[in-house]
């Protein structure tokens, strides 16, 4: 997939494919982000991280930004679908991708997580110096 388009790009916000992405996922979720090495004794301040879905074959990206001093990005809401009272029914999800990369250099997992609506999902991202990374 080649093409990115930014969530504050008003052709995306106006777009028929994200307006019933917005229908369908009425709903909010937040995502907290907490980057760090050496097994989480040291923060990783200024991570880059961009947080995005894929709707009708399109990536848009909803969020990107930096960690902060304490390896953190705190609170993001995304739209997820509205929660169903019905104890019968599995909860409806929605699925967006987590890329990171500090200095350039690319973290080599893209995070995949499920957003459910009322739902603080907290994503842990351990950086590697050097990018020696186990399989």
């Amino acid at each position: 997939m080649n093409n990115s388009f930014l969530i504050s790009d008003s052709s995306v916000l106006n777009s028929d494919y994200y307006k019933n992405f917005i229908r369908v996922n009425s709903g909010k979720g937040n995502l907290k982000i907490h980057a760090y090495a050496a097994s989480e004794a040291l923060p990783v301040s200024g991570l880059k991280v961009v947080v995005s879905s894929v709707i009708e074959n399109k990536k848009v990206v909803f969020y990107e930004g930096y960690t902060d001093a304490s390896g953190m990005i705190e609170t993001l809401s995304l739209p997820a679908p509205k929660l169903s009272f019905d104890n019968l029914s599995v909860p409806l999800t929605v699925s967006y991708d987590i890329d990171a990369s500090y200095q350039g250099e690319s973290i080599p997992t893209t995070f995949h997580i499920n957003m459910y609506d009322g739902v603080c999902v907290v994503q842990n991202i351990n950086y590697v110096p050097g990018g020696v990374y186990g399989s």
